[in-house]
């Protein structure tokens, strides 16, 4: 965790000249390399992580979603790739990636880790010194919240999953939520 930023992961990450691209910035695809040397880095090498021996057989990305919101050009001043955590579910993690050089956010992605097994290669659940860990990276577990951290003013809510008899009651339109027990984003004021 970092000082500036309690409850976020933060690893400095250099540019170099070979990640620029004919168009003078920072290639998409070594941007997708940002997210995936922070996630490594929260997972495999926190010092937490590593005390405990948390993850021993590894992890899979399962799902990038990623928004390019400003081009990166080469300087010397390293990024900041911020990680924090939306949700934890059963096996996975949902980790939300910020890739930045004060004061601009360059890339937003939404990143889903899950828990591998290495007998069988597929996934597993989380154990409770996992799930403890990753909540530390949480800023309201029990609510689902975490700071935007581009915006002062706003949080990201994250609509919890509902229980069967909820999707049910929405599917007939006899409940209110989200239909199939989808996820929504909201935005709300803060203060």
């Amino acid at each position: 965790m970092s000082a500036l930023y309690p409850g976020v992961h933060v690893l400095s990450c250099p540019t170099r000249w070979s990640d620029v691209d004919e168009n003078g910035h920072i290639n998409n695809a070594r941007l997708v390399g940002y997210i995936q040397e922070g996630i490594y880095d929260l997972f495999c090498h926190h010092a937490t992580a590593v005390r405990e021996s948390l993850f021993p057989s590894g992890f899979i990305i399962a799902r990038h979603e990623i928004d390019y919101l400003e081009q990166l050009h080469h300087r010397p001043e390293p990024l900041s790739v911020r990680l924090t955590v939306e949700r934890i579910g059963r096996s996975s993690a949902h980790v939300e990636v910020n890739v930045c050089r004060e004061p601009l956010t360059f890339m937003r992605a939404r990143t889903v880790v899950v828990a591998r097994d290495r007998e069988s290669g597929r996934s597993r659940k989380l154990s409770q010194s996992e799930r403890r860990f990753l909540s530390a990276f949480m800023s309201d577990p029990a609510v689902g919240r975490v700071p935007d951290p581009t915006r002062r003013d706003t949080v990201v809510a994250v609509a919890q999953p509902m229980a069967p008899a909820q999707r049910t009651a929405a599917r007939s339109g006899a409940g209110v939520g989200a239909s199939r027990g989808s996820r929504r984003r909201v935005r709300a004021s803060v203060g």
